[in-house]
């Protein structure tokens, strides 16, 4: 008998958990295109970033390490910024774009290689 409610209770946990990984996700405001653009990724020498929109140079792109450091920072950010890879340690950097106010519009990851 307790096999039974075993197998029972296994079942009914299967069939709600496949449940909820099968809902669909709903958005509760608008969907927003994506500001800017990065490539490659990953990248070993040097890594573009595009914004899609005119920049009016009132964007600021910060780049993190995976640790939390600051190791790029560029106010007033020109429509395309061409980054060298050459002093970043390999691994997984985090990027931001800021608007004037400071509040972060699109971020991202990108991983070097070297």
């Amino acid at each position: 008998m307790k096999i039974y409610i075993y197998i029972l209770f296994l079942f009914i946990g299967i069939n709600f958990t496949s449940f909820a990984q099968n809902k669909p996700v709903l958005s509760d405001g608008p969907v927003t295109a994506k500001l800017i653009n990065f490539y490659p990724n990953p990248a070993s020498s040097v890594i573009n970033f595009d914004f899609s929109r005119a920049a009016d140079n009132s964007y600021s792109l910060q780049v993190y390490n995976f640790m939390g450091k600051k190791v790029y920072d560029i106010k007033k950010a020109p429509s395309r910024i061409t980054i060298n890879l050459e002093d970043f340690y390999r691994g997984i950097y985090i990027f931001q774009v800021r608007d004037k106010n400071g509040t972060i519009i699109q971020s991202g990851k990108f991983q070097v290689v070297k």
